[in-house]
This record gives C-alpha cells, sequence and structure tokens, in this order.
C-alpha cells in the first residue's frame, strides 16, 4: 500500500498527521488571510494545510501554534 502525503509508517503501522489549525483559527476568530499574514505565509498556504495539501515543516508548525496561542502537539498530532 502506498501512503498518502499526510501519513507515515511507523514499525509497519500507518499514522496519519492530523491537523486542527482551521478549529483553533475559528476559535481566535481569524480569517485565513489574518492567519498567513502572522506567520509570514500566503492566504494559500494556509488553506492547503486546512485541506492536508501541505504539511508545514516545524518552523512553520510552531509559528502556526504560536499565532494560535496553542501547543503544538494540540495542533499537529499523528492518529
Amino acid at each position: 500500500r502506498s501512503l498518502v502525503g499526510s501519513e507515515m509508517c511507523i514499525r509497519d503501522r500507518i499514522m496519519k498527521l492530523i491537523n486542527r489549525v482551521k478549529d483553533f483559527r475559528q476559535q481566535k476568530n481569524l480569517t485565513q488571510e489574518e492567519l498567513a499574514k502572522l506567520v509570514g505565509v500566503s492566504r494559500q498556504t494556509i488553506i492547503s494545510i486546512e485541506r492536508y495539501k501541505y504539511i508545514p515543516g516545524l518552523d512553520l508548525g510552531l509559528k502556526i501554534s504560536s499565532a494560535l496561542e496553542v501547543k503544538m502537539e494540540k495542533v499537529f498530532y499523528f492518529v
């Protein structure tokens, strides 16, 4: 089985990356554009993250979680 972009295999166990960017962004009443400006990326990048089309690197993940005032492990996690 080939893995999808938001999946990874650890010791023969497939894990899916979950992100709650949209949930936390909406709780803070931020638009995609506002969050994008806070973290220094385009609105399209935020859209891609929320739609699981793009997995942010550690640096961007930290910026997003900081802007949302939520621990990174609550915003991004594997199941």
